[in-house]
C-alpha cells in the first residue's frame, strides 16, 4: 500500500569563516518551459577556479554568481572546479544513505545566501511586486551515485538580508538518482505548472514553510523558468506572504553517495524590471472549473487530487465544487479544503488560506478515499 508521505529532508550548511553563517536547503522551484528530457549538456566551461575547502566560496565569473562548495554532512573529500557562471563536481568521495541527511550541497548563487550576497542580482524583490524572474540552465549528469539536481529559492520577511532568511523555501526538484524523495507531506500529485507536472510537498522546518516541486519525470536542462509562476502557485497555498522579498535563487546537487562528474555547465537569472506583475483589473465575471485525477490506488482505497482553474474575468475570493461518486466510494480525509460527504454527494469548499485564485491559474486540493478509485467527469465549480 502507497502513502502520499516521505521522510526525507536535504539541508544545504555553510559555515564561512568570515562570516560566520550556517546554510540552507537546497531544493529548488517554478512556471517553466522545460526542455523535455534534453540530453546532457556540453562540458563545463573551462574552470578557472578549484574549491576543495569544505567551506570555500568563490565568485562564479565575475561577482554576479557565488559558487559554493559547501561539504558539511560529513568529512568526506569533495573538489568543484568553478569557471563562468559554472560549476563541475571534479572529486565526491561521499557515501551518506539516502535516508539522512546528505554529505554536501554545492551550488551557484544569483542574490543572497544567508547574508552573502552576489552583486547586481537585482534582488531582493517583494512578492506583492514581483517582476519576470526567468532562469536558464544547462546541465551535465553524472554517472551513478545518489543525489539530485535542485533549485532553491529563498523568502525573507524583510529586504535587508542579515543572516537565516525566516520567510519560506521554495524548491524545485529536476531530476534525481537513487532513492532520495522530499522531506514532508506531498499535499497534490502532479500538478499542472506552465506545460510541466509536478509533485508538490510542504512542511514547517527550522522556522520556516518548506515546499517543493518535485517535476514528474527528469530534465538535465531547462529554459525560461519562470519563478514568478512558481511563487504564485504557493503563495495562493498560502505558504508564501505577498508581503515577504524574494531574496536569493541558487542551483546545484546534493550529494549523498559519490555525485562527480554533476555539473552545471550554463546557468543566469534574469530579473526583468519590464515586466511587472499582471493588472489584476477586473476583466468579467468570475468562474471557475474542476478536474479531479486519482493518484495512488490500493486494495481499499485511494488518493485523489482536485484542480481548480480560474476560467472567469476576475480573481476568485473562494470557490466551491461538488460532484457524486459513481459507487460507494468515502472520503476519509483531506486537506487544503473542507470536504463533506452526503450518500454519493460530495462539496468541497476553500480553506480559509487559499480561495483566492487569479485569472487562469489554478489552486488544488487532495484527499483520501476509500473504495475502488472513482471515475468522476463532471465536477461543478461555483465561486464564492
Amino acid at each position: 500500500m502507497s502513502h502520499p508521505l516521505a521522510q526525507l529532508a536535504f539541508r544545504v550548511s555553510l559555515t564561512l569563516a568570515a562570516v560566520g553563517i550556517v546554510g540552507a536547503v537546497l531544493a529548488a522551484a517554478v512556471g517553466l518551459v522545460l526542455l523535455a528530457a534534453l540530453p546532457s549538456g556540453p562540458a563545463a566551461s573551462a574552470t578557472t577556479t578549484q574549491l576543495c575547502g569544505k567551506d570555500d566560496i568563490a565568485p562564479a565569473g565575475g561577482k554576479d554568481y557565488l559558487a559554493l562548495n559547501n561539504v558539511w554532512g560529513a568529512d568526506t573529500e569533495q573538489c568543484v572546479g568553478v569557471g563562468d557562471q559554472s560549476l563541475k563536481v571534479e572529486r565526491a568521495e561521499h557515501d551518506r544513505p539516502p535516508n539522512g541527511a546528505p554529505a554536501a550541497s554545492p551550488a551557484l548563487v544569483k542574490g543572497c545566501h544567508f547574508g552573502v550576497c552576489s552583486d547586481n542580482s537585482g534582488l531582493p524583490v517583494q512578492v506583492s511586486r514581483m517582476p519576470e524572474i526567468t532562469s536558464d540552465l544547462v546541465g551535465t549528469a553524472g554517472e551513478g551515485g545518489t543525489y539530485n539536481a535542485a533549485y532553491a529559492v529563498w523568502f525573507h520577511s524583510r529586504p535587508a538580508v542579515d543572516g537565516p532568511p525566516d520567510g519560506a523555501e521554495m524548491a524545485i526538484w529536476l531530476r534525481s538518482n537513487g532513492d532520495v524523495r522530499p522531506s514532508g507531506v506531498m499535499v497534490a500529485g502532479a500538478m499542472p505548472i506552465a506545460g510541466a507536472s509536478w509533485d508538490v510537498w510542504f512542511e514547517k522546518a527550522d522556522g520556516r514553510n518548506r515546499v517543493v516541486y518535485e517535476r514528474v519525470g527528469d530534465v538535465t536542462s531547462v529554459k525560461g523558468l519562470d519563478i514568478r509562476a512558481f511563487t504564485k502557485d504557493a503563495q495562493t497555498r498560502g505558504w508564501i506572504k505577498p508581503e515577504w522579498y524574494l531574496i536569493g535563487v541558487e542551483a546545484g546537487f546534493n550529494l549523498w553517495r559519490g555525485g562527480a562528474g554533476n555539473a552545471i555547465d550554463q546557468f543566469s537569472v534574469t530579473v526583468d524590471e519590464s515586466r511587472p506583475p499582471a493588472s489584476s483589473k477586473p476583466l468579467g465575471p468570475a468562474a471557475c472549473t474542476a478536474q479531479l485525477t486519482v493518484g495512488t490506488t490500493w486494495a481499499e482505497g485511494f488518493t485523489a487530487t482536485v484542480v481548480i482553474t480560474n476560467s472567469g474575468g476576475r480573481p476568485l475570493k473562494g470557490w466551491e465544487v461538488d460532484w457524486t461518486f459513481p459507487g460507494d466510494q468515502r472520503v476519509q480525509n483531506s486537506w487544503d479544503a473542507t470536504v463533506t460527504q452526503n450518500g454519493r454527494s460530495v462539496r468541497a469548499v476553500n480553506a480559509d488560506y487559499n480561495g483566492t485564485v487569479e485569472v487562469s491559474e489554478s489552486i488544488s486540493f487532495g484527499l483520501v478515499g476509500t473504495g475502488p478509485p472513482p471515475k468522476v467527469t463532471a465536477l461543478t465549480c461555483v465561486p464564492r
